[in-house]
Parts: structure tokens; C-alpha cells; sequence
């Protein structure tokens, strides 16, 4: 078990090891929720290329990570949101899965909240696929509650549909 750990922002040097925890993360998660096939022909690379962690933009997405040494074990993405205006939006959370369950999703989501309130939002969105009752029990602990909004989107051919949270920033 890690006991150390520090956050800080991602690099561009980052990118790969954080899009290696990204598709683990989602090939285990949403194995039940997403076609095999699909999770299957998830790559690193492809996700890495996507990634900018270069920009010093308020208005675009930040990565903050949870690393070990050189270890990446997680990571979290928050913005602006579009949906609704004025509040800040966690884009993504996903810690390795080897690391499921040993705190580094708590301390990553706690810094995001941080870091939004921060920057002067005083409530934040974040959307779950539906049927994710990990993620559902994960951000309800952490005081995070479905609004009732729903977006539809298609994945793989099937269509998805997420479920949007709202949580009150300190």
C-alpha cells in the first residue's frame, strides 16, 4: 500500500501514464455499461494524443494528478461548465484500478473542490453514466446528489445516457 503520495498539475510529460489509467480505468468500470469490443480497442496512445496540459487558460480543462515517485495512480479534470454557466464542472476522475478503494479518489476530488472554489464557483457539475453504482456511492459520500438532468449520447453504436450531479462548493 502507498502511503505517500502528492498531487500536483499535469505535464505534458504525463500524458501517456495519465491515459494508461484512463483506459484501465474505463475497461474495469464500465464493463457491465459499455460494449466489450469497444472497451477492448480503448488505447493509450489515442487518448494521450488528446490530452493538452500545456495551457494556462482558466476557460479549458485542468488535470491535477495523484502520483507515487513516478507513479501516476490517478488524476481529475475540472473546468468552467457550459451546463449550467457560473459553476465549475469535474470532467473526469479515474484512479488506477490496482488503487481502487485506498484514498487517492477522496484526496483527488477534495483538491478539485478546492481548486473550483478557489476560482471563485460556489457549486459544481459532474455527469455519471447511468448504472455506474460505484461512482453513484463514491460522489454521494462526498456530498454530490443527481439534479435530475439527463443527456443522451452514443457509444459504440448504443446509445448511453449519464446523469448529472450537483454539489455546493466551500
Amino acid at each position: 500500500m502507498i502511503t505517500s503520495f502528492q498531487i500536483r498539475s499535469a505535464v505534458p510529460a504525463d500524458a501517456f501514464a495519465v491515459a494508461d489509467v484512463h483506459v484501465r480505468a474505463w475497461q474495469v468500470a464500465y464493463r457491465e455499461l459499455l460494449p466489450a469490443d469497444y472497451l477492448a480497442a480503448l488505447r493509450p496512445e489515442d487518448r494521450a494524443a488528446r490530452y493538452d496540459f500545456t495551457h494556462t487558460d482558466p476557460a479549458k480543462p485542468h488535470t491535477r494528478i495523484a502520483v507515487a515517485g513516478e507513479t501516476i495512480l490517478g488524476f481529475a479534470t475540472f473546468m468552467p461548465s457550459a451546463d449550467p454557466p457560473g459553476d465549475g464542472e469535474l470532467c473526469a476522475l479515474y484512479i488506477d484500478p490496482d488503487r481502487w478503494g485506498q484514498g487517492f479518489g477522496v484526496a483527488l476530488i477534495a483538491d478539485a473542490r478546492s481548486r473550483m472554489a478557489a476560482e471563485g464557483f460556489r457549486q459544481a457539475v459532474l455527469w455519471v453514466l447511468k448504472g455506474n453504482s460505484r461512482a453513484d456511492r463514491f460522489y454521494r459520500r462526498d456530498g454530490w446528489s443527481p439534479d435530475g438532468r439527463r443527456k443522451r449520447d452514443v457509444i459504440w453504436g448504443i446509445e448511453v445516457e449519464d446523469l448529472r450531479y450537483m454539489r455546493a462548493l466551500p
